[in-house]
């Protein structure tokens, strides 16, 4: 496992959207780039919105083989700039979309009523490349991440919709907080500490 650098993005972009190209199903990153001609597209401009802002506020994790990645976003950097406003309005312009930005917000302002208001870790996103897909990557990955955390005392906040994440963090000692069902799938609120 490493530490990713600005200069990872490609990579890590290319395992996210391998990751989520191919799911169909409900779930946040369909709900924001859609099914349509530009879905590769939208994917590219997302998953490089997410890099840049894991790499500002967090850390993004690789794995040995660079096949799986993991986003951290820690809430202690989680502060309001021009920036990163500006980087949300291209998104909503390139990516979401105007019509969906209303629910977009909606899934944001979800998940946020579930963050504790002291300092928190977030994991944001991870995936891994489809073809590794149930060879233990992700998983061995999650669970470097989490030895090298051990010692955390901070709240850990993860959202997932796929029920298989959701068994997945649920093995490795998260806890559902919280079902919501406002965005017409199940969003599942895990917490671990």
């Amino acid at each position: 496992m490493r530490i990713a650098q600005k200069g990872d993005k490609k990579l890590v972009c290319e395992i996210l959207i391998s990751a989520f190209e191919p799911l169909k199903e409900d779930n946040s990153i369909n709900l924001i780039v859609g099914f349509n001609d530009n879905r590769v597209k939208k994917m590219w401009l997302l998953m490089g919105y997410l890099f840049d802002k894991a790499i500002k506020q967090g850390e993004i994790y690789i794995s040995k083989n660079e096949k799986a990645c993991l986003f951290l976003q820690y809430s202690n950097k989680d502060g309001f700039s021009l920036k990163q406003m500006w980087s949300d309005v291209k998104l909503a312009i390139n990516c979401i979309g105007i019509a969906k930005v209303p629910k977009i917000l909606r899934r944001q302002k979800i998940i946020s009523r579930n963050y504790p208001k002291i300092d928190h870790i977030r994991p944001m996103i991870a995936g891994v490349v489809h073809e590794h897909k149930k060879d233990g990557t992700a998983a061995r990955l999650m669970l470097q991440v989490m030895k090298k955390f051990r010692e955390n005392t901070k709240p850990v906040i993860v959202d997932a919709a796929a029920e298989e994440t959701v068994s997945l963090y649920k093995r490795l000692g998260f806890k559902i907080i919280s079902v919501e069902e406002d965005l017409g799938f199940p969003l599942y609120i895990l917490r671990m500490n």
